[in-house]
């Protein structure tokens, strides 16, 4: 081990017993002088000012103009828009009997409006239809945003 190694093991710290001694006690008639209370020059520092903070209002008529949504923002977010012709239930081993030819009997009758969904969300009822030998969805009912939410909750 260097001698600069053995000596700095062997030397106190003194920076704790600085912090400690002038927590203890004052004995009477004893002035002691600490960095925290006195300048160099024997004066004690100064408080500092503090000056009084000003908000303004925000009920302004700009306040309320900012929050308006601006729709731009999300107008390039992509959806999933999917048609549910019906439901139904059934157990792993009916599931696995199906096969070519099967006929899985669904929860709407012929002809009842289909559930038009956007990310899983029900927007409206629709029918399909036939566009140019493709097929195509015809709205026959939009839900409300109101209604919407309401299903949310």
């Amino acid at each position: 081990m260097s001698e600069q190694a053995a000596s700095a093991i062997e030397e106190p710290d003194n920076t704790a017993n600085a912090d400690f001694s002038a927590e203890l006690p004052e004995e009477e008639g004893a002035a002691t002088a600490t960095p925290e209370n006195e300048t160099e020059s024997g004066q004690e520092p100064q408080q500092p000012e503090y000056e009084s903070a000003e908000f303004e209002s925000l009920n302004t008529d700009e306040a309320v103009e900012s929050i308006e949504p601006n729709l731009d923002v999300i107008l390039n977010i992509p959806v999933t828009l999917s048609m549910q012709i019906g439901r139904t239930r059934m157990t792993i081993e009916e599931l696995m009997r199906l096969n070519r030819g099967s006929v899985v009997k669904l929860d709407r009758l012929a002809g009842e409006p289909m559930d038009i969904l956007v990310n899983g969300t029900l927007i409206a009822h629709g029918e399909v239809v036939v566009v140019n030998d493709k097929f195509g969805i015809r709205l026959l009912d939009v839900i409300s945003p109101a209604e919407r939410v309401k299903k949310l909750r």
